[in-house]
């Protein structure tokens, strides 16, 4: 099935494209600054939405760092719930024992598949285990996460591009958009 074209069903642009950039590098100025005397910096993308934040934010950080990713499965019913039910689908290939990490995510909303990725890290003995998020619908936790870098706190709307998927299309937007949920049609 065909999806939908996104301008049908953009409620509205909640970060443009100049905005998300000109954050994402502040971020990744301050992970410099704040990594500046790591001896082993590793980031970890969660597949897939934090990809696209992971590619430019690596841009911006000075210090030499490696990078890995994991997936994991959390989303259950709809697109639109993130459920309790969270799975590894993918490990690391880097051994993060003694290495500082940074897990980078796309957004940040009910707070149990980072609390889950976060308890299961930590058995693997890292340095220090930090998280930067682009986006965090703080409105929306259920599970105390220790957000440490956060580009934008946004409000509890459905959003896709910029990483975010919309029914597996349009991550590579270059702005967060709004859906707008009268027009959208989800797949059978």
């Amino acid at each position: 099935m065909k999806p939908q074209n996104y301008q049908d069903i953009l409620a509205e642009t909640l970060i443009d494209q100049e905005t998300l950039q000109n954050r994402v590098a502040e971020l990744g100025a301050q992970l410099s600054r704040d990594y500046a005397e790591s001896q082993e910096l590793v980031l970890i993308c969660i597949l897939r939405g934090g990809m696209v934040f992971l590619v430019d934010l690596m841009r911006h950080v000075t210090v030499p760092h490696q990078v890995d990713f994991m997936a994991i499965s959390s989303y259950g019913a709809g697109a639109r719930e993130s459920g309790g039910n969270v799975r590894l689908t993918m490990d690391l290939k880097t051994d993060i024992r003694g290495k500082d990490v940074l897990l980078v995510e796309d957004i940040i909303d009910s707070g149990h598949t980072i609390s889950y990725v976060l308890e299961f890290l930590h058995t693997r003995q890292p340095h220090s285990l930090k998280i930067c998020t682009l986006l965090d619908k703080e409105e929306r936790r259920e599970v105390n996460v220790p957000i440490d870098y956060c580009g934008f706190v946004i409000p509890n709307k459905f959003v896709f591009g910029y990483g975010l998927d919309l029914d597996e299309y349009y991550r590579n937007l270059p702005f967060v958009g709004v859906v707008d949920l009268d027009k959208y049609q989800p797949p059978a």
